[in-house]
Parts: C-alpha cells; structure tokens; sequence
C-alpha cells in the first residue's frame, strides 16, 4: 500500500511538472506571438500618429512658403506698402489656420508686422536658428516654449528674395504645439516625440511632457530630476519596459521607436503589453485545463485498471485457495471412492458368498426330498427293467419296449433334477439372454416338489395351462 501511494504520488509529481512545463511553453509562446502582433499594431499606430503630426506641420510649412512670396510683404521689405494691410493679412492667416502667429521681419532681424503683435515688443529676431537658417535661402524649422506665449511652439521661417536673389524679408509662422496635440490626446498607445536634446517636446500622454533622457542613462527622467521606477528588459526580441509612471501609462509595456528627419525628431510610443498578457494567460489556462482533463481521465483509467488489477489478485488468490480445496477435496472423494468400490465389491462378494451358502444349506434341507426323488425313478427303473426282462421271456416284445420307453423317460427325468441341482449348486455366471419364465418355473417346482408335499404345501400351478412363449432378459 505504501509503495502505491508512494508511486501515485511520483506520479503526480511528474504530472504537475508536465503540466507547469507545457503550460509555461505554451504561455511563452503565445505572450511571444502577442508581443508580434502588438509590437506590429503598436508600430502602425506610430507611424499613423507621426504622419497626423507632420500632415498638421505639414499645413503650417506650406502657409509659411505660399504667404512669404505675397505682394504685401515683399512691398514692406523694400520700405514700400501698407504695415496695416500686411498686418490684417497675416492675423486673417492666423484666424483661419489656428496658428500661434505670424511675423514678417527685415533680413536685418527687425521684426516688422505680426499677427499679434507680441513679437514687435522685442523688436529684432536676430539669433533665433530658424531665423539664421531663413537668411540662409532655406527653410528654417525650430522648437521650443516660446516665452512671449509661455507655450511649446514650433516655427517655420520660409524666405522671400530679391531681384538680386538676396534674401530680403522671412516670414515666421508660429504653431501652437497643444492646438495640434488636442485632436489626438489620450489615444492609445502613449505616444511621445523626442528631440535632439532627448526631451519630450509632443506628446498625448501631458504627463511626459519635457522628460528627458540624461546621458546614457535609458528611460526618461522629469525636469525635476526624480526617476521613478523603470527597468528594461528584452522578450522575444522586443524591449520592454517595466515603469510606474502614472495611471494612464502601462506599468509595461513595448518600447517601439521611429525617427522623423523631417521635423528633426524621434517619434516614441509604449504600447500596454496586457492584452498580451491576458492572451497568453487564456491560451496557457486553456492548454491546462485540458490536459486537466486528459490528466483526469488517465488517472481514473489507472485507478479503475488498479482496482481491476487488485480484485483480478484477490479473485485469482481466490481462485487459487478454492481449487487447492477442491484438488484436496477431489483427492478425498477419490480416496472415498475408491474405498466405496472395495466395499461395494466385498459386499458384493459376501453377499455371493451368502447366497452360494443359502443355497447349499437349501440343498442340504432338500436333500432327502431329492434322495426320494432319485429313489423312485432308480426303484422304477429296476422294476420296469425286471419286467422288461420277464415279458422278453414269455415273448411279449411289445411289453418289453414299453417298459424300456418308460425307463428312459425315468432316466431323464432324473438327469434333469441332477442338472436343475448341479446348477443350483454351482456359483456359475450366466450370460444375459432370453429365458423362458414357464419353463424356470417348472425346474423349481420339481426341485421343490418333495420339500412341497413334506410340509403339506398345495401347490396350484398347471405346467399344461400355462402359457407358452413367456420370455424375460436375466439368468436361468
């Protein structure tokens, strides 16, 4: 018993490690498989998030190169036309485009109409990069927080020229970062875009807004200069980060990354990796289960084959027990058998014996009858032979003949009572056969006539009335 629970127990030991093995494979493998196609939707939401963004830049870039060239502005750079009407034109742009701004300024740097006119309180522009890079004869394209409006901006500074191909006026288009965030905020996944300096300049999470990657460390950090939580680590060939960050970012999820040249950028997004998570927990749950139930199954198959292979122990011990009693049993009745065969044979004999005395002492008792019955026919055989003899002398032939006929029926009859005694007397077997019952009837009556007339018996029997062809299967 010990040794079986033992074996069950080893048993389903093995059976709990095959299943934590393949229900682990098979978690591994679907959580692997889900990082794929999380990892895939998460870089087309990505790439679809940085085409919205620069498709939005994209309208305020062309506003800046289509305007620069209008005739209004080109008059003011050559100290012609009406500062009002350049003005009404750039805030009717501005309405119309939602942008932060509009300035026109000198090639000098001297800012010389703007939408709102924040910009002509400083006067001049001069060092500003997208500035710099206008004067240049190209597009200039820059971002930061812009002071004068205490928002994130971002600026395009197309160039207008000269009949001399000089650079004469830039116009200045500044675009309010949160206006072209708002369509998009809190969509999912989080979605963040890096500048050169590794801060958070757009995002639709507001919470990562200006955290920023210090020297190698990897992560991101706020301006505070606090690090909350966050470990990197690699699954499936995709990095994932482990972070703590608020309650509207994944506590982890997959880092996917895509560079944007076109606005000097790096777009960046953490797609939640619990749908993963959840998917793969379903499969490897599922994949339990079911072996659960194989394993269930199997163990009732090898309970009920135990307990078959126990009873079919018992039944053959059983079995064994009763047939060594019924071998000894058997040997017994053998024994008994073969002792009621000897007895049955020596009563047989004896009861032979008895019968073959009974018939010598019923021979002895009828042996005067028989002397007497033997005597008359050997007393009428001599007389019948003196006659015989005296009717040869006197010449009576005829007399003689009779008397010798009578005679030979005498000698008969006494050779048939010899052979009725010698038979009686004898122990002989006889052969089964057809016997004639009248004629074992009449033996008996002439064996025991004399015993018959000596004790006064009347004998009612007619040898010539019965019926003849009375035949039985047995002995004479």
């Amino acid at each position: 018993m010990r040794t079986w629970i033992r074996h069950r127990a080893a048993i389903l030991a093995l059976f709990l490690l095959a299943l934590a093995v393949v229900a682990g494979g098979v978690w591994r493998f679907g959580y692997g498989q889900a990082l794929d196609q999380l990892a895939r939707r998460g870089e087309a939401d990505l790439a679809l998030a940085a085409d919205r963004l620069t498709a939005q830049l994209q309208r305020y870039q062309e506003l800046a190169v289509l305007l620069s060239e209008h005739p209004y502005l080109v008059a003011l750079s050559w100290g012609q036309g009406d500062v009002g009407t350049a003005k009404a034109l750039l805030l009717e742009a501005a309405d119309k485009t939602a942008a932060l701004d509009l300035v026109y300024a000198a090639a000098d740097g001297r800012v010389i109409t703007s939408a709102h006119g924040r910009f002509e309180q400083d006067g001049r522009i001069n060092g500003a990069p997208y500035f710099e890079r206008a004067l240049q004869g190209a597009l200039g394209a820059h971002h930061e927080v812009d002071p004068r409006f205490g928002r994130r901006a971002f600026y395009f500074a197309s160039p207008n020229f000269g009949p001399d191909g000089r650079v004469t006026g830039v116009l200045i288009v500044v675009v309010d970062i949160e206006n072209v965030e708002e369509n998009w905020r809190g969509d999912r996944p989080a979605v963040f875009f890096v500048d050169e300096a590794g801060e958070v300049f757009i995002s639709n999470r507001s919470e990562l807004l200006f955290w920023q990657r210090r020297g190698g460390d990897v992560g991101l950090v706020p301006p505070e200069g606090y690090a909350p939580p966050f470990v990197q680590f690699f699954r499936a060939g995709h990095e994932l980060w482990r972070l703590d960050w608020g309650p509207y970012l994944p506590q982890r999820g997959i880092y996917i990354v895509q560079d944007l040249p076109v606005i000097e950028m790096r777009g960046e997004a953490l797609v939640d990796v619990a749908p993963a998570l959840r998917l793969a927990g379903l499969q490897a749950a599922a994949v339990g289960a079911a072996m659960m139930v194989f394993g269930l199954f199997l163990w009732q198959a090898i309970e009920r084959r135990r307990v078959l292979a126990e009873a079919n122990a018992v039944l053959e011990e059983r079995v064994e027990e009763r047939t060594a009693e019924l071998s000894e049993t058997n040997i017994a009745l053998r024994h008994e058998i073969t002792e009621r065969e000897e007895a049955e044979a020596a009563l047989k004999k004896a009861q032979a014996d008895l019968v073959q005395a009974g018939k010598l002492s019923a021979l002895g008792q009828m042996s005067a009858g028989i002397s007497h019955e033997l005597n008359q026919p050997l007393m009428a055989i001599q007389s019948f032979a003196e006659n015989g003899a005296r009717f040869m002398e006197r010449g009576n032939p005829e007399k003689a003949e009779e008397n010798l006929g009578k005679i030979a029926q005498m000698a008969t009859r006494m050779a048939r009572i010899i052979k009725n005694l010698r038979a009686f007397a004898r122990n002989e077997s006889e052969p089964m056969g057809k016997v004639d019952l009248v004629s074992v009837i009449n033996q008996a009556v002439e064996l025991t006539e004399p015993r018959v007339r000596q004790a006064g018996v009347t004998l009612r029997w007619d040898a010539d009335q019965a019926p003849a062809g009375v035949f039985a299967l047995g002995g004479r």
